[in-house]
């Protein structure tokens, strides 16, 4: 099993992370080549949370430009995580 901080890469502040707190969800950004259960276990381990349930997403880059070059931000992946009832993760 990899590191749990080789599995997540950051917790996500933004604002659809922030209304999501409310309903005992957190955002992360995770490593591209890692499932749920890797997530899950990670968060666990990382946060000493119960972890309901891990929803994942792939996020695809946008395109830019550069003066005359074109090119594309790389391309992550963002999870969802529904703690259970009771538990939750100190965000500063």
């Amino acid at each position: 099993m990899k590191d749990p901080y080789e599995v997540i890469v950051s917790l996500l502040r933004t604002e659809k992370g922030s209304s999501l707190l409310l309903l005992n969800k957190y955002l992360f950004e995770v490593n591209r080549s890692v499932n749920k259960l890797q997530i899950k276990k990670a968060i666990e381990e990382i946060y000493k949370v119960k972890v309901k349930s891990v929803n994942v997403l792939m996020v695809r880059g946008k395109k830019r430009r550069l003066r005359y070059k074109t090119g594309k931000t790389p391309d992550w992946k963002k999870a969802v995580v529904t703690l259970k009832e009771g538990e939750k993760i100190e965000v500063t």
